[in-house]
């Protein structure tokens, strides 16, 4: 039951129905009995400053951010945590007493995803497509465990900056290769062990694209991919055809939620419940 002493807790994205954030998060609010209620907002770059200082104006305790926001929506913020501030993205905001915390909760929520996928990163070589919001966080914190990085990326800038803000953190070999280099991308591939896709290619409703061609793998790859709409992507369709271990994105985004729900509201929520109801929902969407 919603009253007038309700809390709120939301997500801001564009877009934003795919969203499984508020049934995961809404289970697991009803399961443990709290007086809150988490809801989505479609928010456009030209709004997002009015979005956020609406928290503030609204008294919204908490907030996930999505994409395209998670870099900008840095500005609009009072405080950073440290590891967000080095990501230079966050997806995850607390209001505390009308103070604007950003953190970021994607690239924890990442490494502990292919932990319990039972992935030993040590010494892998690892190939990401993408430089934004969440190949940022999964960069971060990849680079505190692996051999070294390759980022593949459309935009040459955006990319560069990564590499040297990646590069005065760790000691590892990381480079770049534009996406418009095939040749190139595919030896990388073959001297990758770990290929991560954090771009939104091959999210629903445009489920049959992929940025790597079939032919581009091998076997030995361990192919993951943070999109989870759908659960199982053009790009590990293929990786699974050829004998890969794979990895979807629903766990990450379990995990990301859990720390910021427990970050929230200072309690844990139901991992297993959360899961069970994302699965459910992107059954339902097939």
């Amino acid at each position: 039951m919603i009253t007038s002493k309700t809390k709120i807790l939301c997500i801001i994205g564009n877009p934003i129905e795919h969203s499984m954030s508020v049934t995961m998060h809404n289970a697991a609010i009803q399961k443990l009995g709290l007086n809150y209620v988490y809801v989505a907002f479609k928010v456009f770059q030209n709004d997002l400053s009015s979005a956020i200082n609406g928290l503030r104006a609204f008294n919204i305790k908490g907030s996930s951010i999505t994409i395209p926001h998670k870099i900008t929506a840095m500005k609009y913020l009072d405080k950073i945590e440290p590891m967000a501030k080095n990501i230079g993205a966050i997806n995850t905001i607390k209001n505390e007493n009308g103070i604007l915390i950003g953190r970021n909760t994607d690239g924890e929520g990442f490494l502990k995803s292919i932990r319990e996928h039972d992935y030993d990163l040590k010494d892998k070589k690892i190939i990401l497509f993408g430089a934004g919001g969440a190949a940022r966080a999964c960069a971060f914190y990849l680079a505190k465990e692996v051999a070294g990085i390759t980022i593949i990326n459309r935009t040459n800038d955006r990319m560069n900056d990564l590499i040297l803000k990646l590069q005065s953190k760790y000691e590892i070999p990381i480079k770049g290769i534009n996406i418009s280099k095939s040749e190139d991308i595919k030896k990388e591939i073959e001297n990758s062990d770990m290929l991560v896709n954090t771009t939104p290619v091959g999210m629903y409703p445009d489920g049959n694209e992929s940025l790597v061609k079939q032919s581009w793998l091998h076997p030995e790859l361990f192919v993951v991919d943070v999109i989870y709409s759908p659960i199982q992507t053009k790009l590990l369709q293929k990786a699974s055809s050829i004998g890969c271990n794979v990895l979807p994105g629903v766990d990450m985004l379990v995990n990301q939620g859990i720390i910021a729900f427990k970050w929230w509201t200072g309690v844990s929520p139901d991992k297993k419940l959360m899961k069970q109801v994302v699965l459910n929902e992107l059954d339902e969407l097939k």
